[in-house]
Formats: structure tokens, sequence, C-alpha cells
């Protein structure tokens, strides 16, 4: 039994020529170039990168991590985090971002927004607002944004990690206040019904690193409300070693239960030292130096082939984003999978292997009498080439014919 079969489709494929003929007896090669999953990493390096006015010697770094990233990827996550994006009232970085997400859309990558709504990294001027203001200013944002970037960046994490947000105490923010006197579905609710009313369209996710009962009790609250969730993000920063396979799949157990999509939103694996067990809060873990270590790297390889074969087999995942792709992104952990002068990593080199080669679909395919094959292979974009000449498909579920005029 093939454990892959819901990631992959059959279709006839009919070529006519370009007055509409059909072409029998042509040998076609047909190529995946993009998958239908979402394998991804945070891309908050592709602002700079498209930015035209980033300097020459930072641009030739960044073109040096594009390459070696829009190997493995077709989706990338954008920084929209209030506190940054907006460091003083309305005055964003919808600029720079946009280059960013028009470079990656340009060269076939879905990309994310991360995200309309947090305490952490929130905008300090808020502070000293009342509730209903600060709501007032969260809704307008959320209109802003998603309107700027429609069409653009269609997929957004709506508000992030509501689970703690009201019994939030590291650092002060205008959020959590608004979160208590809402309570969290109300607050998930409104910035939801806001996101949703602006673009349709957009996939919409809720997303927490909670990924016990108390988050699974959070959604089944929201879908109650009417809260118009598109997909259940979970997080997983692996700091401290990898979940192991009982807790990987009880979590995808509780979440499963919903029968909704879901996206593993922030994965991430260290390939240096661990970070200590008795580490509650990971922002609490600050050391001088973090390096990566050859042990690391090959622990690391092995724990992302195991994290990616087992949510690739899990039929309701539809994305899987690694948080960071440089090593040092975060908290200076070496949970890149390049490390910081762009060389690639074992984990690099294993996912490749998976995405490009295993998980992937080249075949050389004779067209009969009716000009017709039957493509079978993963769901996504493709490449056919046939005479000489070359055209695009989409390898799609429950679609049994595919017509292609060259």
């Amino acid at each position: 039994m093939d454990k892959f079969a819901h990631r992959k489709a059959q279709s006839v494929i009919t070529l006519k020529d370009a007055q509409g003929n059909a072409m029998p007896g042509r040998k076609v090669q047909f190529d995946l170039t993009k998958h239908e999953f979402l394998f991804g990493t945070g891309a908050f390096w592709s602002a700079p990168l498209a930015d035209p006015s980033t300097p020459p010697e930072q641009k030739a770094y960044l073109e040096k991590i594009w390459d070696s990233w829009h190997k493995l990827f077709n989706y990338g996550t954008l920084s929209f985090y209030q506190g940054r994006y907006e460091p003083r009232e309305g005055e964003t970085l919808e600029v720079p971002t946009m280059y960013g997400a028009k470079f990656l859309k340009e060269h076939g990558v879905t990309t994310k927004g991360h995200p309309l709504c947090w305490h952490t990294v929130a905008a300090k001027w808020l502070m000293g607002r009342t509730p209903e203001e600060v709501l007032e200013n969260q809704l307008f944002r959320i209109r802003r944004e998603v309107s700027a970037f429609k069409g653009v960046t269609d997929i957004w994490d709506v508000i992030n990690e509501v689970v703690i947000m009201p019994i939030f105490t590291a650092e002060e923010n205008a959020i959590t206040p608004l979160c208590q006197k809402m309570g969290r579905v109300g607050l998930v609710k409104a910035v939801f019904d806001e996101a949703k009313k602006t673009n349709p369209d957009a996939t919409l996710l809720l997303n927490d690193f909670n990924t016990s009962e108390k988050y699974r009790e959070l959604i089944a609250d929201c879908l109650e409300a009417g809260v118009p969730i598109s997909v259940i993000g979970i997080q997983s920063h692996q700091h401290q070693g990898f979940w192991g396979m009982e807790k990987l799949h009880e979590v995808l157990d509780r979440f499963a239960s919903f029968n909704m999509p879901m996206h593993f939103t922030e994965n991430t694996f260290v390939s240096g030292d661990l970070m200590p067990p008795h580490i509650v809060d990971l922002n609490d873990w600050q050391v001088p130096e973090w390096p990566t270590t050859p042990e690391g790297e090959e622990r690391q390889a092995k724990d992302w082939l195991t994290l990616a074969d087992t949510l690739f087999e899990h039929p309701l995942v539809e994305a899987m984003t690694g948080w960071d792709y440089i090593d040092g992104a975060w908290l200076g952990a070496p949970s890149g999978l390049v490390r910081k002068d762009g060389s690639v990593k074992p984990s690099w080199e294993a996912l490749n292997q998976r995405i490009n080669h295993d998980w992937s679909t080249h075949v050389t395919l004779m067209t009969d009498e009716n000009g017709q094959v039957t493509l079978d292979g993963f769901r996504g974009e493709y490449t056919l080439k046939v005479d000489g000449q070359q055209a695009k498909l989409t390898l799609k579920k429950d679609q049994s014919e595919v017509t292609v005029q060259l």
C-alpha cells in the first residue's frame, strides 16, 4: 500500500497542437516543478533581497541564500509583527515587505503573513490606550495589511498564541489587556471576522505553540462561535530535542479530531547543544555563543526527516515550515538548514532528497493514437516537454482529464 497515495493523482492528459489536432505517438517528458504540499521556512530575508536599496555585499550574500532556498521550498513566511512592521503609528514597512512578497510570488513561491495580532513584538505606542482603542487599531491594521497584500499574500496567521495571551506576564503590552476584556474567543472572532471580510478568499490560521487540550478546547469554542478558521496552526520549536513519536502522534491525533487542514507552522531542531530541559520559556535561554557541531548536524538531519516523513504521510497536514533557514536567526540558535556562511547542512541535503527525489515525479510517456497519456504522480505544477515545445499543467485531486494545447 502506498502511504503517500493521498498526495498523488492520476489524470488522462490529452495533447493538442496549435491547430487543435491530437498529437499521437509523441514522447512527452513530465517534471514536477512545484508541490501542492507547502514546504517552507521563514523568509524574512526576502525583503532585503528584493529591495533595490540593499547594499551590494548584503545582496550578494542573500542571493546565495536564495539560490539554495528556492531549490527546496515553495512557501515562505513573511514578517508582519506590528512592533517591527509599524514601529511608529502609521509608518509601516509595507514597501520593503512588498518587495519580498512580490519577488517570491514572481518565482512561484506561496507566501504567508505572520502575525496580524500578537501580544509579543507588539506596538509599544499602543500602551496606555483603552481596550476599545486597541481593538479599533487591530481591526484597522488587519484591513490595511490584508487588503494591501491581497493577491500577493493570501495566507495569514491571524492571531498568535491565544492560549497564553490573557495570562501573559513576560512583558507589558496592549494586547493582553484587550484579550482579558474580550475573552479569548471574543478577540479571536473579532480579528478573524475582519480578515475574512477584507479578503473572503484568504486562508486564515489560528496558530499556537500550546499543543495541549487547552488549545483543542479553544479551537472547539471558536468554531462553535462561528470563527472562520481555515487551518489549524501548530508550532513545534524543539530546541530541547525531538518530541518523540508518541508525542508527535498524540498532537496529530488531538487536532485531527476537527477534520480540518493543519499546518505545522514553526518547526525548529538545533544542530548544536540542546537547550537544557529545565528551561520553560525558550526565550530565557541566552548564551554568548551557540555553535553548530558535526554531531548536532547529523542529529538535526535525522529529526527533520522523521518529522517530514510523519507530516507528509498524514492526510490532514498541508504545510510544513522550518522556522529558521539560516543559523542564529532566533535566540542565536543553530536551528537553520544552512550555516551562517550560507553553506548547506546535512538537514538541507536530507530534505532535498525527500522533496526533490523521493517525493517527486519525473517521467517520460508516449501518447497513444488519440494523443493521450495517463500521468500518475505527486500533485502539483508540472512542466511538460514534447517536440521541442514546452507547456505547464497542474495535477490536481479528482481531475480525471486535462487537455493541454501547445
